[in-house]
């Protein structure tokens, strides 16, 4: 279970997030949705453990900068970043070892998967910018985390991959796994999302529930409020 509560971040003056607190549970794929600027990155960096912010984040009960929290987390950056020198194979090499995972196999799944393994031997500076998105899904999937955190994984992908990696978030959610999707792109998570919060200045101006119902669709809300014609930041739960 992912649980953030009462997490605020500034940069100077300018509030980030301004008090969020939100929670995903085991099972559950919960998105983020935002024009940009919201500050989805920013709680994004602040889950993972990259920026300094008041307030809690626990990953299965354990702050969030503990080891034991590191351990159980995936992070899938908007930007990946590769090793210029380091193989394919080499990466998933390299992680598995900060984590001890001694079993090759899953992570050849992956690369197979994602149709990378023929490429196992070329140099991260070789691969293209949608060839390191989909080795840094990999790298950050190969040790069977227990929350996933996703920052626009979708952007650069080919069909393909795009594929792959919805049948995995399914996947993720089926093992129990809690997941985390920060998008803009609303058609991309509209099929398997239990929780949807949208983001408007640093702050929820509402939260969805994927019920079934059919009052008013997850599209329809975004533009309500990222349009004007809502009260955005006002914490509007449907």
């Amino acid at each position: 279970m992912l649980s953030i509560s009462s997490v605020t971040k500034k940069y100077g003056k300018t509030i980030a997030n301004d008090n969020i607190s939100f929670a995903v549970g085991d099972g559950q794929i919960g998105i983020l949705l935002g024009p940009n600027g919201a500050g989805k990155s920013t709680i994004i960096k602040c889950i993972t453990g990259l920026l300094r912010f008041s307030g809690r984040i626990e990953i299965n009960g354990a702050e969030n900068t503990s080891i034991e929290a590191k351990r159980q987390l995936g992070y899938i950056p908007e930007m990946p970043a590769v090793y210029d020198l380091l193989t394919v194979e080499e990466h998933l090499e390299f992680v598995r070892r900060a984590y001890k995972v001694e079993d090759a196999a899953y992570s050849q799944q992956l690369l197979e998967r994602l149709e990378l393994w023929d490429k196992k031997d070329k140099l991260g500076k070789e691969l293209s910018k949608g060839m390191q998105q989909k080795l840094s899904i990999a790298c950050a999937l190969c040790h069977r985390p227990r929350v996933v955190v996703f920052d626009e994984p979708l952007v650069g992908l080919d069909p393909h991959a795009i594929k792959e990696l919805k049948n995995i978030f399914r996947e993720l959610k089926e093992s129990g796994a809690s997941v985390l999707i920060s998008t803009h792109m609303i058609d991309s998570v509209e099929d398997y999302w239990d929780v949807a919060n949208i983001m408007m200045n640093g702050r929820f101006a509402a939260t969805k529930l994927n019920d079934g119902s059919e009052e008013q669709t997850l599209e329809d809300l975004f533009f309500q409020i990222t349009e004007g014609n809502a009260s955005a930041g006002n914490g509007v739960s449907l």
